[in-house]
C-alpha cells in the first residue's frame, strides 16, 4: 500500500498544495515551525479515518480566512495492483461528504481500509503515561484497521453508554429521595443494561485478544528500540488488558446499579478499562523514565504497524510527524533501524539522523509545498 499523489484545497493552512511521495522509503517533508508540515500528514489521517488526527472537529480543517467554507483533500494511491482514489469533502455547514473510486460514501466505515496508516507523533508519550482512555483509543484504532466490523461495535458502545448515561441522570433524583424507579424507567434501564452487556463484553473480548496478539511483538520492538540503553532486567515488557468488572459484565452492571444511580454515570464497562503497560516487574506509568516511556511508546506503534500487516497483507502507510526531535541519538537511530520496508513520511523542522537513507525530499516555505 502506498500513496502516489495528495491534492489539498484550502486544507487548514495550504490554499492549494500537490504531494507525490516516494512510492517506497523515506520522504521527509522539511520546513519550520508553524508552517504546516503536520498539517499535511493530517490531510492523509483523514483520508484514512475521516477525522483528525489532533482529534479536533472537522470544521476547523478548513482554512481560515478570504470566506473558505469547505476543504477538500484527494489521493491516488495503490494497493498491491488496484488504484484507489479518495475524496473528501469538508464543509463548514457539517454536510461533510468522502467517495472512494468515485462512489459515494453511506458510512464511514466503507472508508475504513481503502487507505492504512500508522502514526507517531511526539504527543505519543501519552500512550504511556496518560490516562487510561489513550490506551483504549490505541486498542480501538487498532481494531478498526484490522477489521472494519470492529467500528460498529465500538460505536454501539458509545451509543448505549449516551443513552443508559441520560436515563441515570433522569432517574437518579428519585433514588436519591428513596421512592425508587418507577417501573417503566427500570424496564429501560434494563433494556440498556442489556445492550451494553452484549456489546461491551464483545469489545472487551476483541480488545483482550488484541492485546495479547500486541504483547510478544511489543516486546521485540521495545528490546530493539531500548538497544543500547536499557538496563538488564529493564527490556521485559508485557501488555495485560484489564475489565473494570469481574464475571458477567451483565451481573457487574446489575451490581452497580445503585452507585450508578447516585452518581449518574455508568461505573463498569468497556470505557473504564485499561490496558496495563509493565517494563520489568513494574507500571511503566508510573515507574519508568521518559526514555523508557518514549520507547514503549515507539514500540507500542511498530508492533500495532506490524499486525496490521501481518493481518491484511499490505504496509500501512507511516506517517512520523516530528518524533525524531524528541528522541536522544541512540534511540532515533535505533527507530530508524526499525522502521518497516514500505513507503514512510517524516516530517522535521532540523535534521535527521545520519543514518537515515532518503528516497525523496519536501520543503514548506510560507505556507507552500514545494518539491
Amino acid at each position: 500500500m502506498h500513496l502516489e499523489r495528495l491534492w489539498l484545497t484550502d486544507f487548514r493552512s495550504y490554499r492549494h498544495a500537490e504531494f507525490a511521495p516516494a512510492p517506497q522509503g523515506i520522504t521527509v517533508v522539511t520546513g519550520a515551525n508553524g508552517e504546516g508540515k503536520t498539517n499535511l500528514l493530517e490531510a492523509i489521517g483523514y483520508l484514512a479515518t475521516l477525522r483528525s488526527l489532533r482529534g479536533n472537529p472537522s470544521e476547523s480543517l478548513i482554512r481560515t480566512g478570504d470566506g473558505a467554507e469547505r476543504a477538500v483533500v484527494r489521493m491516488e494511491g495503490r494497493r498491491e495492483a488496484r488504484r484507489i482514489v479518495v475524496e473528501a469533502e469538508i464543509s463548514a455547514t457539517g454536510r461533510s461528504r468522502a467517495q472512494v473510486n468515485g462512489q459515494a460514501l453511506r458510512r464511514v466505515r466503507d472508508l475504513l481500509g481503502a487507505l492504512q496508516v500508522t502514526v507517531f507523533t511526539p504527543e505519543d508519550l501519552a500512550l504511556v503515561k496518560g490516562g487510561p482512555q489513550g490506551r483504549r483509543q490505541y486498542l480501538d484504532d487498532l481494531l478498526v484497521a484490522l477489521h472494519p466490523r470492529h467500528d460498529a461495535t465500538i460505536a454501539e458502545v458509545e451509543r448505549v453508554l449516551k443513552q443508559r448515561t441520560a436515563l441515570l441522570k433522569s432517574a437518579g433524583w428519585q433514588a436519591a429521595a428513596g421512592r425508587g424507579l418507577a417501573p417503566d424507567v427500570e424496564s429501560t434501564l434494563e433494556v440498556w443494561d442489556a445492550k451494553l452487556a452484549a456489546a461491551g463484553d464483545a469489545l472487551a473480548r476483541a480488545r483482550a485478544g488484541l492485546a495479547e496478539a500486541l504483547g510478544l511483538r511489543a516486546a521485540d520492538a521495545y528490546r530493539r528500540v531500548a538497544s543500547g540503553v536499557a538496563h538488564r532486567g529493564r527490556d521485559v515488557v508485557s501488555l495485560h488488558y484489564e475489565t473494570s468488572w469481574q464475571g458477567s459484565l451483565a451481573e457487574a452492571l446489575r451490581a452497580a446499579r445503585g452507585e450508578d444511580l447516585r452518581r449518574g454515570v455508568s461505573t463498569v464497562g468497556p470505557h473504564r478499562d485499561d490496558l496495563r503497560l509493565q517494563i520489568g516487574s513494574t507500571p511503566a506509568r508510573t515507574h519508568a523514565s521518559q526514555g523508557e516511556q518514549r520507547s514503549l511508546a515507539l514500540a507500542l506503534r511498530l508492533a500495532g504497524h506490524h499486525l496490521v500487516a501481518e493481518r491484511i497483507g499490505s504496509e500501512p502507510v507511516l506517517l512520523l510527524d516530528d518524533i525524531f526531535s524528541e528522541l536522544d541519538a541512540s534511540r532515533a537511530e535505533a527507530l530508524l533501524a526499525c522502521l518497516p520496508s514500505g513507503q514512510a513520511i517524516i516530517t522535521t523542522a532540523g535534521h535527521l539522523p545520519v543514518e537515515a537513507v532518503v528516497a525523496a525530499w519536501a520543503r514548506i516555505e510560507d505556507g507552500k509545498l514545494l518539491a
